[in-house]
This record gives C-alpha cells, sequence and structure tokens, in this order.
C-alpha cells in the first residue's frame, strides 16, 4: 500500500435541497423487495408488510430507506428492466407518498430505473457498478442533480465470485475508486459516496483487508459508506447464519465507525444507532 495526501473528507450531502450532516454518522435501512435476497428474499411481498418495515426502520432512528428490487448476492439470478420496474415504482410512490420527509435510496444499476423512480420520490442513487453495467448512468445522476453512491465490484452480480485476483487490493480498490471520481467530476456530479463493496468481488480475507484499512479510503476525499449486515464474511467466521449474524454485524459495524466510516447500510437499525451513539459517546471523552 502507498502512502498519498490526505483529502479533506467532505461532511455533507444535498439530498434534493435538504443537506444531511455526515460528522455524525448516519444510518441506512434496507428494504428489500426482492423474492431472492440473502437474508429477508421475499418478506416484504405485499403494500401492508412494506409499509409496516418502513415504518419501524424510520421510528428505529434511519435517515435514509434504501429500496432495492435486484438481488445482487453472489450468483443472484438475472432480472429483466421491465421486471426490476415492476417490482420498484409502485413500491417508491408507496414510501413516498406515505412518509413525505422520508429520503430514499435506489439500489440499482439502471438509468432508466433510476429516472423513473426519482420521478416517484427516489433521490439517492445507489449503484453497485458505479456506471459500469449503464453508461447512461453517471449523466442520468448529474442531470437529476441527486447523490451518487458507487460501489466497487468486478464484473456482475452472476459472475463477481471468479473475480477476486488482484495484484494488492487495497491499492487496486483505491485505483478504480479515483478513476470512479474523475468520471463523475466531469459528469458534474457533486455529491459522491463510497461504497468499498465487502462480499462483492472479494474473498472473505479480502473482506477483513478492506474493513481493517478502511480509514485508507478517506484519502479520496468522499465520505464511506459500510454495507456488511449479516453478510457471509461474518456468520461464515462465526460459523452461524445471515440469521444469526446481529451480534457479529454490530462488532464489525464499530471497527467500520471506528475506520472513518459515515453511513451505515443495515437491516437492523435500531441495534445500528445504538453502536452509533456508543461510538459518540467514545469519542467525546
Amino acid at each position: 500500500m502507498d502512502k498519498r495526501q490526505k483529502n479533506k473528507t467532505i461532511l455533507s450531502i444535498n439530498c434534493m435541497g435538504e443537506i444531511i450532516d455526515l460528522k455524525t454518522p448516519k444510518v441506512m435501512g434496507i428494504l428489500n423487495i426482492t423474492p431472492d435476497s440473502f437474508y429477508d428474499g421475499g418478506k416484504y411481498n405485499n403494500h401492508k408488510k412494506i409499509l409496516k418495515q418502513t415504518e419501524k426502520l424510520c421510528n428505529e432512528g434511519a435517515t435514509f430507506i434504501d429500496i432495492g428490487a435486484y438481488s445482487s448476492r453472489p450468483g443472484a439470478l438475472f432480472v429483466s428492466e421491465e421486471e426490476e420496474l415492476k417490482r420498484l415504482i409502485p413500491v417508491v410512490d408507496l414510501i413516498s407518498k406515505s412518509f413525505t420527509n422520508l429520503i430514499l435510496s435506489i439500489d440499482t444499476f439502471r438509468s432508466k430505473v433510476m429516472k423513473e423512480a426519482f420521478e416517484v420520490g427516489g433521490t439517492i442513487c445507489n449503484d453497485i457498478s458505479a456506471g459500469k453495467l449503464d453508461s447512461n448512468m453517471m449523466s442520468t445522476v448529474a442531470k437529476l442533480k441527486i447523490p451518487y453512491i458507487m460501489m466497487h465490484m468486478v464484473g456482475t452480480p452472476q459472475t463477481m465470485t471468479k473475480n477476486t485476483n488482484y495484484i494488492n487490493i487495497i491499492n487496486d480498490v483505491y485505483k478504480y475508486f479515483s478513476n470512479k471520481i474523475t468520471e463523475a467530476k466531469k459528469h458534474k456530479i457533486i455529491d459522491l459516496i463510497i461504497d468499498i463493496g465487502f462480499g462483492f468481488s472479494k474473498t472473505k480475507q479480502q473482506n477483513f483487508l478492506l474493513l481493517k484499512n478502511l480509514d485508507y479510503f478517506n484519502n479520496l476525499g468522499y465520505p464511506i459508506l459500510t454495507g456488511i449486515s449479516r453478510k457471509s464474511m461474518i456468520y461464515k467466521t462465526l460459523n452461524c447464519t445471515a440469521k444469526e449474524a446481529l451480534n457479529g454485524t454490530t462488532a464489525l459495524n464499530m471497527i467500520a465507525l471506528k475506520n472513518g466510516t459515515k453511513i451505515l447500510r443495515v437491516h437492523d437499525v435500531k441495534e445500528a444507532i445504538e453502536c452509533v451513539n456508543l461510538f459518540n459517546a467514545l469519542n467525546n471523552h
């Protein structure tokens, strides 16, 4: 790992005129409306359950709700654009009308999906491919003037488990983001967030190495989002299941906060908020 001059990290994002201060870390609650997500696939399959879960995430303290209609778990089945739109748009519309002040993040790598979701209330783009799977994504985000979460992944959800060979994973991922930031700036995207992509194109050992060195990526100058909630790096290490991985998730979320994460993307908002509160108390003494 080479040494780089540390940039001053931007500690706020503009969500349609609302400035979100990230000096204090925030929590993003996950709302999967896919039938095959690794942890809660098929759980929120009607409007009543969706609204009840959204209300729960909000009441527990989520600043953002991230909605996805295409599972990106390793080996996930391909979903057509038409099917993704069919699953996603009615739900975004429902939630945005029911929770008028909620900031909705849209988990998609397709520009058309993001554009249509924006029209019914989506205000952040969470792109697992950082524009690689849709050449129109960055220009679309720029036109919409919304924050852009750029994640590191090699290949696609169908092929990423085969793409784990790196010369030096920390330097390689850093270079990837340097190039993506340059590309985003050319499109005049202002509000950028970096997601290392734990579990995407990475072995368990590589995931832990990146988490251990997460602070290094603050040199990029943009806030870091960490999504390790109930992932296999936790439950395979603990020899348990995803359902049993909440305690492990909380433990590693604290490490992520210690290493500079500004947004925790989680299934369990209450526990993540407690983690943030304890982290803040620790830093105030």
